[in-house]
This record gives C-alpha cells, structure tokens and sequence, in this order.
C-alpha cells in the first residue's frame, strides 16, 4: 500500500502492522516497548528505558539543547477483578475502557501459565427481560467466559485477580485508504516518531541539538510514563503527538467537539499549554512544505503527554500533533494514510528547523 509521497516504504509498514497487533496495556507495555525499540535502533545512537517501561531513542547525544518527539505506548484493556463460583469472570478498567462494546468480543487473558483465550459474553436477545428497552452493557454486567466449569478451573488455566485482558482484533487496511485496529491510540505516534528517526538517518541529517525520540508508558490512567520521562530528560522543547477525534461521523456534535475530518492533514491545537513559538514552528513547517492540517482549540488541558511536559521542569515549550481518528477506544479505530503520513512530514520538518539560538522567551 503506497501513500501520495510514498514516505513508507515495505519495512514501514510490516512494522506498523506488527506493532499494532503487539499488546501493550497500560503498566504492562514490555512486548510493544521491545517490538518499537528493536525498529528504531538502527535510526539512532542509543537508547534507553526508564524503571517503568518508557524507551528512548536518542540521535546525538550529549548537546546541552535537547528536544523532544513524543507518543504514548499503552492501550486500555481490562484487570480480572472478581471471578465468580460459576467460573465467570468481572473486570475492572485499566484506562478508558467502554463497557458498551465489550459484548461478543474476544479476549487474550495474560494469565500465570500464559495467554488464556475468552469471550465477553452477554445473553441472549431471547432471553433478556428489557428487550425492547434494549439495556445497555455497563462495568456491573459484563463478564468475561473462558470456558471453565467453576473457579477453581479458572484458578488452574493460570487466571486470578489482577490479570490483564486485552481484546483480540488484528489490524488491517481498508478501502487502500485506512488503518484499521486496536490502539492505534497511540501506537499510530510510536510508529510515526520511529519514522521521523528513520527519515532522519536515511536523508543524513545533521541536528545541531539532541533529539529524544520518546515513546512514553501509562498515558491512559493519567500521563504517568511522560511525567516521569520529561523529569530524567529536562527538555528545552517538546513535540507530542496523540490522536484526536474525527467528528464527521454519526452521533458527534460538532458545536461540542468541533470539526475535524480524517484525511484533511494533522490538527494542531491552541490552548494555554501549546507554546505560541513551538506551534509557529509547526505552522511555518506546514507552509513550506504545503503539508494541509486543521485547527483545533483545547480547554484547560489537552489531555494528552503535552500537558505533562508543559508543566514540568518549569515549564517546557511545547506543542501538540493529533493524528485524526475515528472510533477511539474501540477495536476499530482508523486513521487515514495520507494524514499518518502528512503528520510524519510535518514532524521531519519541524525538528530540521529547531536551533538552540531560536528564541523560546514568551515576550519576544
């Protein structure tokens, strides 16, 4: 599958569905954190994790000025909360989850003797009182069924209380237009921040800076992997990247969530943490380069890992990248190629233009 700028090559993309289809919940991102770091090795210098799981790919090292390109690592899945004498299993969040569409999904459950394959399961329309009020799926009713008779099965296939299950649904490509799957928030910035390095290295780029190619751990329970990060690193500029919602879809207002559309370029935002110069940057980099993108406006907080490096270390200059996605929090999330590749333009010219001379003072 080719993009209009054909900035993925084969790699790329074998990568991508590779990386995607890799489980990494929230606090246990081991198996995509390995998968990420042994493609961007050979893009960078060195590399390095922290105590918690986040891995950093550096391009020359040791410059006082350091900037930083940022993605999150974890998806949102589910913890065994409570397993019933029946043998039926009740699940708390890990992150975001939605009850509503757990039912009739499969699920790997990461137990003590490995993978355990189960189902939400949900009774049949036959069977249920309301249906025609048709309720709905909430944390309190759904469950999860692994084929055992009673709980001490589930206890011997490896199974207990604090497990992590992650819903079974692989990527895939659809109309030659989207990526389609699970958690492609954000593992859709993990896979574009790696190719940023790996345009880098192929075009021979010199940066007059150090360069931290960050793919961060625990975004979903409240930006944990970032804040952790960004206190080892002390950034002078940070550039984040997360999906955001396309709004063109039935059931979104768009008064509430305003007007963004897969396929129209990457959204950059406004909002009291997005540094006016660094998203200068990034619109003065989108103009050169006639790279499309839309604009957004944040309340408070973006509520992405750019809220967790504006406000540390005295405030790092920062901005934010969104990639738009349809479905977020689903098994089919889906973002476009052309836009997966237009925000990997945007990020490449970006940090060409950063210096340690520009000026980052509010008041300039």
């Amino acid at each position: 599958m080719g993009t209009e700028h054909n900035t993925f090559n084969e790699a790329s993309l074998t990568f991508l569905e590779q990386y995607i289809n890799t489980a990494s919940p929230t606090g246990f991102e081991k198996a995509g954190q390995v998968a990420w770091l042994n493609y961007l090795k050979p893009f960078v210098d060195e590399t390095f994790t922290d105590a918690y799981g986040t891995a950093v790919g550096v391009i020359n090292p040791g410059a006082e000025f350091k900037v930083v390109i940022e993605a999150h690592a974890d998806e949102i899945s589910w913890f065994v909360h409570h397993i019933t004498a029946e043998g039926f299993i009740y699940v708390r969040r890990n992150g975001g989850s939605d009850a509503l569409i757990a039912p009739s999904k499969r699920v790997n459950i990461y137990g003590a003797k490995g993978i355990v394959k189960g189902v939400f399961g949900w009774p049949a329309i036959h069977t249920r009182e309301n249906r025609e009020r048709e309720d709905a799926p909430t944390l309190k009713t759904i469950f999860i069924d692994i084929g055992a008779a009673n709980k001490e099965e589930v206890e011997e296939m490896g199974v207990h209380v604090g497990c992590v299950a992650v819903f079974d649904d692989p990527f895939m490509i659809l109309n030659e237009k989207y990526y389609c799957g699970r958690a492609l928030d954000n593992r859709a910035g993990g896979f574009m921040i790696a190719e940023v390095a790996r345009l880098l290295k192929e075009q021979d780029v010199k940066l007059p800076y150090s360069l931290y190619v960050v793919n961060s751990v625990q975004e979903e329970v409240g930006l944990r992997g970032a804040e952790m990060i960004t206190q080892r690193i002390k950034p002078n500029i940070a550039l984040v990247t997360d999906v955001t919602h396309d709004t063109q879809t039935p059931h979104i207002n768009k008064i509430v969530q305003g007007d963004i559309y897969c396929g129209r370029g990457p959204v950059l935002s406004y909002g009291p943490s997005i540094h006016g110069k660094v998203l200068q940057l990034l619109l003065d980099s989108a103009a050169e380069k006639e790279i499309p993108f839309q604009r957004a406006a944040v309340s408070r907080v973006t509520g992405t890992d750019t809220d967790a490096f504006a406000y540390s270390n005295g405030g790092v200059p920062s901005a934010l990248v969104s990639l738009p996605l349809r479905y977020m929090h689903t098994t089919v999330e889906m973002v476009t190629a052309q836009d997966t590749e237009n925000v990997v333009r945007l990020l490449l010219e970006a940090v060409k233009r950063i210096t340690p001379e520009m000026s980052l003072n509010y008041f300039d």
